[in-house]
């Protein structure tokens, strides 16, 4: 399945499953079907959105240098960090949030 966030005030925004659902959980918003498989961001909502987005970025950011930290002081290689990180999943859908609460225009997906 895909997510695909749609406004009028900004380009579609198409996610695979998990990644949308990490985005709307995040978010504060329904994943489990059938609730989670369509639904709306209203511009007043947006700021709240934007916000937990960006502390999951921290947080996962702050995580992964903790881990290389400890690895160095252990003496270990430092993990790879592996795959798309939570930043480059989520800056699309912040600006898209961002875009959309300066028109005054909701999001949806799966509609």
């Amino acid at each position: 399945m895909l997510y695909k966030f749609k406004s009028k005030a900004a380009a579609d925004l198409i996610m695979l499953q998990p990644n949308g659902q990490r985005m709307l959980s995040i978010m504060g918003k329904e994943t489990a079907a059938p609730a989670g498989d369509k639904g709306i961001v209203l511009p007043q909502d947006m700021p709240a959105a934007i916000s937990a987005l960006e502390a999951a970025i921290v947080q996962e950011e702050t995580q992964q240098k903790a881990a290389q930290e400890a690895a160095l002081s252990r003496g270990e290689t430092p993990p790879r960090l592996e795959g798309i990180s939570l930043r480059q999943r989520a800056v699309p859908m912040i600006e898209m949030l961002r875009r959309c609460e300066k028109a005054g225009e909701p999001i949806v997906w799966g509609v």
